[in-house]
């Protein structure tokens, strides 16, 4: 929470990846440092801490692959 630790970059977050056509439905948090993977789908109110693999449904916190989408 201090804001010289946060110019120090102590506090720096790591980048998220996107890959290109995926959905994230509404409220979805996902953490520093994962890919969600091309094609895919993430759950509403999904909290996304690891990466997910492409053309997968994954949906619950944290979330689970449930399917590969249809």
């Amino acid at each position: 929470m201090d804001p010289q630790l946060r110019r120090d970059k102590w506090e720096a977050a790591q980048p998220i990846v996107i890959e290109d056509n995926v959905w994230l439905g509404g409220g979805v948090i996902v953490c520093p440092g994962v890919t969600i993977g091309k094609d895919s789908v993430v759950g509403a109110g999904s909290v996304v801490t690891k990466d997910i693999p492409p053309g997968v449904v994954a949906v619950g916190n944290p979330a689970r692959v449930i399917r590969p989408v249809a």
